[in-house]
């Protein structure tokens, strides 16, 4: 019941997708800061390697970038292949790679839907497919391997926002975490999910009208109309991410936990 040993992640190797900027980086910061090796991928290759260093440098970890675009299967299996060139196992991997797309109802694109369901829920199969052997490597039933699986309240309640693809999308990463869930925890593989509310991230800031300038945007004045009053922080999610992956979370499946200072149950 040590408190350290509880938490602990430490010597973890954990794989962050869409961890350059916004949640994936605020969970790969925790990560660092407690010890574990991370990865973190994202499509721009410049600001994924510029976050691995940047993370690197002031967690005083290892952060090593590997670029992919996850919408499709050539990407995912290039990431995968790049993995098991380097590590004989991961113990974590968050799958976080997501994006939104924004149109009224009348007008909104099948290539915005295709885009959407493409990168948040078929990336998601398709990496945790991929990474299945690598993943159990590391799995003991003592110690298992975790799969964390980003979604959104969104896909628990009616969206705010005119994102008509991305709400199903994230309704969908909650039943498939369900799914996967009962399959690989026979395999000694947890796999849960979590369903961050309002953060301070660029996919937000273009939502609230922040133009996607995150520093620029008024975080208080959106967070006033939480109930908590505030907008999500670094340690809000990477401590829920830091639980799912240790061993306090060890007989926690199949879940989708809201992490949104109460958006959902008011």
């Amino acid at each position: 019941m040590d408190l350290e040993k509880l938490f602990s992640i430490q010597g973890k190797v954990a794989v962050v997708t869409g961890g350059s900027r916004g949640i994936g980086e605020m969970i790969a910061a925790g990560f660092l800061a407690n010890g574990a090796r991370v990865y973190i991928s994202s499509r721009k290759a410049d600001a994924c390697e510029a976050t691995a260093k940047r993370l690197s440098e002031s967690y005083g970890g290892e952060c090593i970038a590997l670029p992919a675009n996850l919408a499709g299967v050539e990407g995912v299996e290039s990431l995968a292949e790049e993995l098991k060139s380097r590590e004989e196992r991961v113990d974590i991997l968050v799958n976080n790679a997501g994006v939104s797309w924004g149109a009224g109802l009348d007008e909104f694109p099948e290539s915005g839907w295709d885009k959407v369901m493409d990168t948040n829920v078929k990336g998601v199969f398709f990496l945790t497919q991929r990474l299945l052997p690598l993943l159990e490597a590391s799995a003991t039933a003592e110690d298992p391997a975790r799969v964390i699986n980003i979604g959104s309240i969104d896909g628990i309640k009616t969206p705010v926002f005119d994102n008509f693809s991305y709400g199903p999308s994230k309704a969908a990463v909650h039943a498939l975490t369900r799914q996967l869930a009962a399959h690989l925890v026979k395999r000694n593989i947890i796999v849960n999910a979590i369903a961050p509310g309002p953060f301070p991230t660029w996919m937000l800031s273009t939502g609230v009208g922040g133009g996607g300038d995150v520093e620029a945007t008024d975080w208080d004045a959106v967070g006033r109309v939480n109930p908590r009053g505030r907008v999500g922080t670094p340690e809000d999610i990477a401590g829920l991410a830091i639980f799912l992956s240790s061993r306090a979370g060890a007989f926690t499946v199949g879940e989708v936990i809201s992490c949104d200072g109460g958006t959902v149950v008011s």
